[in-house]
């Protein structure tokens, strides 16, 4: 009823939320000006930041964080204080487009759920803007040298986060003046930075750790359902985890299977931050 009542708000209000979506380190916040221009886009959440033209007007950044696993917090506006802030700001201001950038379409769509907008209506992949060259590039300068970019003047990092500021990148774009009529270049200033997390190294959830969450998640769920076998895969997007289970013979399955499915996603990802993309849960049999 609540999320009716948030849809009616913003439908009423004539918002529209785009995506943009890519591979971390695969240039999404180098671009993110060009795409917010091309569709007429007011602001842009990146990383934890609300973005409105050239100004941070909330939230913090999660390039800012010591460690990666925080940082991945951060940028999904796990804490309540930090959501309510810029969901807060969302509400006051005065704006009919706005861009997420994510990972994948899940993140993005948890965003917009934490900030309490709409699910994006148009996701842009990363791959539609930028060519297989230039995303190789980008992922070579975040692997070897640690560079991140917030799409904002260097003035503005500078006041806010001076510690990781490293240098700015000044980008002329194309800017339509009218439908069919001249265009004449416009200046965009991006900072790029490197944050104490990208100096240290990635910090990784193991196999053996996600495992037990899940052993645990389900014991607490129900304990007459038994593991045989877990299997984790990772990719840019998230955790990936089929589970083979065996249940007691008559159990009511319609419904239930799938509220343990969500059970485990929704507490190792609040207790964890990171995202699990699917859970697939395989009955392999049934006990007497």
């Amino acid at each position: 009823m609540f999320k009716a009542l948030v849809n009616l708000f913003w439908l009423a209000r004539g918002v529209r939320v785009f995506a943009l979506v890519g591979e971390s380190g695969t240039g999404k916040s180098f671009r993110a000006k060009l795409v917010a221009q091309k569709f007429g886009i007011d602001m842009i959440i990146d990383d934890g930041l609300l973005i409105n033209g050239d100004a941070i007007i909330a939230g913090k950044s999660a390039k800012r964080e010591k460690l990666y696993m925080a940082a991945v917090k951060t940028a999904l506006f796990h804490e309540k204080a930090h959501r309510d802030e810029v969901a807060r700001a969302l509400q006051h201001a005065r704006w009919k487009k706005i861009l997420i950038i994510g990972t994948s379409e899940k993140m993005v769509k948890k965003i917009a759920e934490r900030l309490q907008i709409p699910t994006p209506a148009k996701i842009i992949k990363i791959e539609d803007i930028a060519s297989r060259e230039e995303i190789d590039t980008a992922i070579r300068a975040r692997k070897v040298e640690g560079k991140h970019v917030i799409p904002v003047p260097a003035i503005e990092v500078k006041r806010s986060y001076p510690r990781i500021f490293y240098d700015s990148i000044r980008v002329f774009l194309q800017r339509n003046l009218a439908p069919g009529g001249l265009s004449t270049p416009k200046l965009y200033e991006k900072s790029v930075v490197r944050p104490e997390f990208s100096k240290r190294g990635r910090v990784a959830i193991s196999e053996s750790a996600l495992s037990q969450m899940v052993i645990h998640c389900i014991d607490e769920f129900d304990d007459s359902i038994r593991i045989e076998k877990i299997t984790v895969r990772s990719d840019s997007q998230g955790y990936r985890l089929t589970v083979m289970i065996e249940v007691p013979f008559g159990s009511q399955l319609s419904g239930r299977i799938h509220n343990l499915q969500q059970y485990i996603i929704d507490n190792i990802e609040r207790f964890t931050g990171i995202l699990i993309e699917e859970v697939n849960l395989v009955i392999d049999r049934f006990s007497k």
